[in-house]
């Protein structure tokens, strides 16, 4: 029987959780992953190489790598010394290297997963650094992925430049053959959107012939999201790249201990309400289930458990 093709789109820690628990079952993955990131080692490597920023991809090759665990610490690991090689992460140089050895950032990724016995292909969303810009709703303009959270003004609207950002021919093809598109888990803004602000991603997805879902966060985040609802979340990518990219969300629709409402709180996050009426109205079908793990004092998808529920969607 063929393995049914899986198309997952985002960045961010959400989407390694999300894949280590799909790579288990007989699926083939294709991942596509933002490169709008200009913070820490990635944003240092992008600015001093001038590659797209490692980090985002260096996370989500590990989630899908068939290695001992050592070597993926290996990968992982964070200098904390060093002059100049302080706070960078092996796996960033290491990218980093093998885009300046091939010439090229997707074929470095791809040489990289041969070393790392990947499960599945890691695509960036371009081949270039994209940067990512917020206007907010008083008319100002923030410009850097990391930048856009910390001004704690309310988002309008996220684009980018160049604007002329060709997307990889091999993620419109991933995205053509799919039996079924993911988009997320991650920050709406600065995880999701940058993949499906690059031109053709969206019309791909829109004409694709696959099952479509978006999985909601579980709380909001502060300087990015605070207040939305579930179909806030999903009104933003309305907005922002129009209709037909979403046929289902995916909402974890229990209410999160008390005990670690009160830590996100102090983050300036709480739990996202999902408002089932204004999403049936926007015409997506809900699949609501208890979706989240509480570990180490943080809140994380049960990987299992959405891999369960979306795989019933593409059979």
């Amino acid at each position: 029987m063929k393995k049914k093709n899986i198309v997952v789109i985002g960045g961010g820690t959400g989407l390694s959780v999300l894949l280590r628990g799909l790579k288990t079952f007989p699926v083939s993955i294709t991942a596509i992953v933002t490169v709008a990131d200009d913070g820490g080692s990635s944003g240092r490597l992008r600015k001093e190489l001038d590659i797209p920023p490692p980090g985002d991809v260096r996370n989500v090759l590990v989630a899908l790598a068939e290695v001992e665990p050592l070597v993926e610490q290996l990968f992982q690991h964070r200098f904390e010394n060093g002059n100049g090689l302080s706070g960078h992460s092996l796996g960033n140089l290491l990218l980093a290297g093998m885009t300046s050895i091939t010439g090229d950032f997707a074929r470095g990724i791809s040489e990289l997963s041969k070393v790392l016995n990947v499960r599945g292909k890691v695509y960036p969303a371009a081949n270039r650094s994209i940067v990512l810009h917020a206007e907010m709703e008083d008319g100002s303009i923030v410009t850097g992925e990391s930048q856009i959270p910390r001004v704690h003004k309310k988002i309008k609207r996220v684009f980018l430049t160049p604007e002329e950002v060709e997307p990889l021919q091999e993620s419109i093809q991933a995205i053509e053959e799919a039996d079924l598109i993911v988009l997320g888990p991650g920050s709406l803004y600065t995880s999701v959107l940058p993949n499906l602000l690059v031109p053709g991603i969206s019309q791909a997805i829109r004409k694709a012939k696959a099952r479509k879902v978006y999985i909601c966060n579980v709380m909001t985040q502060e300087g990015e999201t605070d207040g939305y609802s579930a179909a806030d979340h999903l009104q933003a990518i309305v907005d922002h790249c129009g209709e037909g990219l979403v046929e289902d969300i995916l909402v974890h629709s229990s209410p999160v201990s008390s005990a670690l409402q009160v830590r996100y709180a102090e983050e300036g996050a709480s739990q996202v309400v999902v408002d089932q009426n204004r999403l049936r109205h926007m015409g997506v079908e809900i699949i609501a289930d208890r979706f989240v793990l509480e570990w180490h004092h943080m809140l994380r998808h049960d990987a299992v458990k959405v891999s369960h529920a979306l795989l019933n969607l593409s059979s």
